[in-house]
């Protein structure tokens, strides 16, 4: 049987690790589900979601030089998004009906000539020139009055 990406297995937990559970697969192979696979919310413990000898479905998310890694989150449904406040008043407090988000774009700028394009860089390299120069001065005027004579 070939392991490819999306594949989905049954498993057995075969050890568990700080950073992870090694999963029995068919045909003699082992894979690893990372401790950030096993869940859709925060695992500080991966031993308070799964326990040795275990039966778990996973997903082939990878294979790298012989090793499979696994995942078991990406085969439960996404959470919902739960705000704090409940729906009533999320609607009294909502912000009146907004333009969608395409019609607040602004429009491009004019295209921009190629005397505006030079003035913009000569402009530039004038300001970077004098910030250079000012610098230089600064350092060999601090030079001379600090020599001996």
């Amino acid at each position: 049987m070939e392991l490819t990406v999306g594949t989905v297995l049954e498993g057995k937990v075969k050890s568990i690790a700080s950073f992870g559970a090694f999963i029995s697969l068919p045909e003699n192979k082992t894979g690893m589900v990372h401790i950030s696979e096993v869940s859709n919310t925060y695992v500080s413990d991966i031993r308070q979601h799964l326990t040795e000898g275990q039966d778990v479905k996973v997903m082939v998310i990878g294979t790298d030089n012989g090793k499979i890694n696994l995942s078991i989150k990406r085969l439960e449904p996404k959470p919902q998004r739960s705000s704090s406040r409940p729906a009533a008043s999320r609607r009294e407090s909502a912000s009146p009906q907004r333009p969608p988000r395409a019609a607040m774009v602004t429009p491009p700028a004019a295209p921009k000539t190629a005397d505006q394009v030079f003035e913009e860089k000569l402009k530039q390299f004038m300001s970077e020139s004098d910030s250079k120069i000012s610098s230089i001065r600064q350092y060999s005027e601090h030079r001379t009055r600090s020599r001996r004579r």
